[in-house]
């Protein structure tokens, strides 16, 4: 794996241990796809940092069980405002 490369995965995945953000958010800090972020939080970071990536691991979970809450509200929120 590329240095550069490396560094960003550790990048993003401190700042999402940080802001306990989704990984579209953190793609958007980051300037990179919501497909590169979470192919640098899957699969990249456990090659480079196990103990990193199973705390990222834990706020991904929570993130993808709280998925369809979130997109109720953002529905909700669309309707108020029409």
């Amino acid at each position: 794996m590329k240095d550069y490369i490396a560094e960003r995965v550790t990048d993003i995945a401190h700042y999402v241990l940080e802001n306990k953000c989704t990984v579209r958010d953190a793609s958007y800090a980051y300037c990179v796809s919501k497909s590169t972020a979470h192919k640098d939080l899957s699969e990249r970071l456990p090659e480079l940092d196990k103990q990193l990536y199973e705390q990222v691991a834990e706020i991904l979970r929570d993130n993808w069980d709280e998925r369809y809450i979130r997109g109720g509200e953002a529905t909700k929120r669309k309707y108020k405002h029409n």
